[in-house]
């Protein structure tokens, strides 16, 4: 070998091993967990014996967690998160996960009227504070109006951290962000996004008049829970949220005091033991806090569901029956209903424009004074497909929307005359453009439509079960107005307008049902505050309707009867939750045996559940004490349910099936009786094959009736192997 050939082995060589070294020793934000500390010593001292000696706390601890785990976050290299193993105490490290986040008529919707109901009897939410996990909040939007608003409660201990301190009130108790792990856009829990604003408003957003977005939707705004108080944590920007600053605000809304938590964010489904929302969530479980979590907008499709523990709400969402109608009219005299927040007069009434297929609208040419039909595409939104329409000379655009979307609508603030319109509609408005030679079109506006027959409806994006780690628990637990919600916004957004005083949006997501949820919890917390949070659930769950308005099987975006796993156990009914009958109540100790019995360790199980356990009680998951069925049937199963009389100390109920196709039903004992309030019955359902069918669905329900109540369980059936 020839010197200079040595020399650039060695070279090599050298680079691979600098590389490979500097590989080893990046470091990464971690979560570590470790056992919990008994005694007196201070936990971030306690937290600090794991750390490398040759850094200093400054240098790498991020978080010391004192409630949402038992554990920290630090800034690692791979060999000192190794090293960090072999300590007393330790028991596992995670790196750095990035989450994603995920109303003028909703609450009249679901039958909250002012004086009346449940509005009157919880006193609209008064005292009970709701903690929003979120991009922060915009405090000087009148949603967030103290007037009227009593003091925050005296267990309050939380913070205000606003540049300006007098941006907290009686509304806004508290505020604060988190930001060791991700970089915020501000320092502060100023809201730049929206999204956090958003979530705030529709949980507790105080009653606001005239509002509207571009003259659409107008009316009085307002929150599901008006008079409750709100506590916000910053933990996402416009990137996403990081599951050690999602971490650090459970922790400070357990040890602050709030009464409901709401979360609309989540990441792809994970073991409990390494996701931290759930173990974050079980704490606050632990200590009575009402969860509700966003199940996520990865639908249509199957085993997309999120945030799915047992010991959260987890939330879908449903259409309401308000439409911001625009229309498609064709040279041909068809027309296509479609949807938009922007309803201007530009197109005078009848007068037809060219229509052109601009595909999915990307460098469009030869458009101007035209209407472009464009394409849904994975990759760009219909608001930006308008934007290139408008950038490229277009008058107006028709926006497909995708496949899987089905006949699913939305409206959305667009810049120019523009109509969403289903993927249906859009191959027949195609099919026009290519049968003449000279198509035409134009854009009717209808303004807002209230009295759809088929809301509420499951929308396309609404994520599915079910779930990859607990399929024999039904997911989602409910569904809940998510389309088309008018909703606070923190700043004018609008291009294009002269209207510089726009303070609301219309928006759509789970990311919008999550807080109406979070809202009615708030509710029956206020009328029942005794009650535990599975308790809360379990009301929510078992009085959740069925049918839409016009009395009929609600349906999917397909417009086909919408299966178990879009609508769990129905639609919230928030009137009938406050008065259940009989709930199906469960503790924090409840749900170990249920993780026994996913197979996790002890060491697993404990990071869940925050001290040391023994799996020596194991119970499959169709044994939790849970408001639903899901059954996967080879022959038959058995399953026993417990629940608690919540009613009129004396009552009487009994059993009404309608079985799921293919399946035999027993339920023993068929009637229940119960002589005092929290009196608890138990009962067993065995599930027994009726037919051979096979690896397919099948879906049903269990009602306990009584004189004024019905407690309705809704069941899933998978068939298995051989009857």
């Amino acid at each position: 070998m020839t010197l200079h050939k040595l020399l650039y082995a060695l070279i090599s060589l050298f680079s691979l091993f600098s590389e490979l070294a500097q590989t080893s020793s990046e470091v990464k934000s971690y979560i570590i967990h470790v056992k919990k500390l008994d005694g007196n010593i201070h936990t971030t001292n306690y937290h600090n014996s794991f750390l490398p000696a040759v850094t200093t706390s400054d240098d790498s601890l991020l978080y010391s967690y004192n409630h949402a785990i038992s554990g920290f976050a630090a800034r690692l290299t791979a060999e000192e998160v190794e090293a960090m193993k072999e300590k007393d105490g330790f028991i596992s490290a995670h790196p750095e996960m990035m989450y994603q986040l995920s109303t003028t008529h909703s609450p009249s919707f679901l039958g909250l009227q002012p004086r009346k109901g449940l509005w009157n009897q919880s006193n609209e939410g008064n005292g009970v504070i709701i903690g929003v996990l979120d991009t922060g909040v915009f405090p000087s939007h009148p949603s967030f109006s103290d007037v009227n608003m009593p003091p925050a409660p005296l267990k309050w201990k939380g913070e205000c951290e606003f540049p300006n301190k007098t941006d907290c009130n009686n509304k806004l108790i508290g505020a604060r962000f988190f930001n060791h792990a991700a970089k915020l856009d501000e320092d502060s829990p100023l809201d730049q996004n929206g999204h956090g604003t958003q979530t705030a408003s529709v949980a507790a957003g105080v009653f606001v008049e005239n509002a509207c977005v571009l003259g659409s939707a107008c009316g009085t705004a307002v929150g599901m829970a008006p008079q409750a108080h709100l506590a916000i944590y910053k933990v996402c920007s416009q990137s996403g949220c990081s599951n050690i600053d999602i971490l650090a605000g459970l922790d400070a809304a357990v040890e602050d005091g709030v009464d409901v938590l709401s979360l609309s964010l989540g990441s792809a489904s994970n073991p409990f033991h390494e996701d931290p929302i759930a173990i974050g969530t079980f704490a606050a479980a632990m200590k009575g806090i009402f969860v509700s979590c966003s199940g996520g907008n990865r639908g249509p499709f199957k085993k997309s569901i999120q945030n799915e523990a047992p010991w959260v709400l987890t939330v879908g969402a449903s259409t309401i029956d308000r439409r911001l109608r625009a229309t498609a009219k064709l040279g041909n005299g068809q027309v296509f209903d479609g949807e938009s927040v922007y309803q201007p007069k530009d197109i005078p009434v009848g007068k037809m424009l060219p229509l052109v297929y601009g595909a999915s609208c990307r460098k469009l040419s030869d458009v101007k004074g035209k209407v472009v039909l464009c394409d849904g595409a994975e990759d760009i939104y219909p608001l930006d497909q308008s934007w290139e329409v408008k950038d490229a000379g277009g008058t107006a655009a028709i926006l497909v929307n995708l496949e899987q979307y089905g006949y699913s609508t939305y409206a959305e603030a667009h810049v120019l005359p523009a109509t969403e319109v289903s993927y249906m509609a859009g191959q027949k408005i195609k099919a026009y453009i290519n049968s003449t030679k000279s198509p035409m079109a134009t854009i009717l506006f209808g303004g807002t439509v209230i009295g759809d027959p088929l809301a509420p409806t499951v929308t396309a994006f609404s994520s599915r079960g079910p779930g990859l780690q607990i399929p024999g628990v039904l997911k989602p637990d409910i569904i809940g107005p998510g389309v088309n919600i008018l909703a606070a916004r923190p700043f004018h957004f609008d291009a294009d307008t002269s209207d510089s005083k726009l303070t609301f949006v219309v928006g759509s997501g789970t990311s919008l049902s999550t807080p109406h949820l979070s809202g009615v919890a708030a509710l029956l917390k206020r009328v029942h505050p005794n009650w535990s949070p599975a308790a809360i659930k379990s009301a929510i769950m078992t009085t959740a309707g069925l049918v839409n308005a016009g009395k009929t099987a609600i349906l999917d975006e397909k417009l086909t009867p919408a299966d178990v796993f879009a609508t769990g156990a129905g639609h919230v009914h928030p009137s009938k939750a406050t008065d259940p009958g009989l709930v199906y109540d469960l503790e924090p100790d409840d749900y170990i045996p249920f993780l026994c019995g996913l197979g996790y360790t002890d060491k697993q199980v404990g990071t869940i559940a925050h001290k040391s356990v023994n799996c020596t009680s194991k119970i499959p998951q169709g044994q939790l004490n849970y408001p639903t069925f899901s059954v996967s049937l080879g022959s038959s199963q058995t399953f026993k349910r417990t629940v608690t009389n919540v009613g009129e100390p004396s009552s009487y109920y009994f059993a009404k099936i309608v079985a799921p196709k293919g399946v035999k039903i027993t339920v023993k004992p068929w009637q229940l009786w119960f002589w005092r309030v929290n009196q608890k019955a138990t009962y067993t359902v065995t599930f027994s094959r009726s037919s051979n069918m096979t690896n397919t669905y099948s879906k049903g329900y269990l009602q306990w009736v009584s004189r004024k109540h019905i407690v309705r369980s809704v069941i899933s059936v998978k068939f298995t192997g051989d009857a």
